[in-house]
């Protein structure tokens, strides 16, 4: 397996937790999004988060293949650049907002309502990255419409 394929893939090892490693994965995408925010970014973040999720596509496509397994759980990149793109949405201006955040993706990612099984389906690394994207647009969604019906910061 090419090593730079997997260490992008499991997040540095991060996917070789043994208890929930999408979880842990999840908690890098937090770490990264108060980390590299769009005022650290040197390249608009869009840009960069579209990278990121090239570069996702391109791994996780390598280590299934070579572990001949589809969507094996030590790939991770999908969560960390999932929360990461919700935290680039949905600014968060407290911990709260973030355990929200958190949350709500979560439980998208697991229950994967309709179309994110299908989008699992993608061939390659498509599918690992595709299905925690629905999953970050649904969080983004609906973090979006609470916050317009209550206007409270949560």
């Amino acid at each position: 397996m090419g090593r730079l394929a997997k260490l992008v893939a499991t997040v540095g090892g991060l996917g070789h937790v043994p208890i929930a490693p999408g979880t842990a994965g999840s908690l890098a995408g937090v770490a990264l999004g108060l980390l590299w925010t769009p005022e650290a970014m040197g390249l608009p973040p869009l840009i960069a988060l579209a990278a990121l999720f090239v570069v996702g596509v391109a791994a996780s496509t390598r280590v299934e293949r070579d572990l001949k397994a589809l969507d094996p759980s030590c790939i991770v990149i999908d969560e960390t650049v999932a929360m990461w793109m919700i935290l680039l949405a949905v600014p968060a201006a407290s911990w709260r907002q973030i355990v929200v955040a958190f949350v709500l993706f979560r439980f998208f990612d697991v229950v994967k309502p309709p179309p994110l099984k299908r989008l699992a389906k993608a061939p390659g690394g498509w599918g690992v990255m595709l299905d925690d994207a629905g999953a970050a647009i649904y969080t983004i969604l609906i973090f979006w419409c609470v916050q317009q019906v209550t206007n409270f910061g949560f």
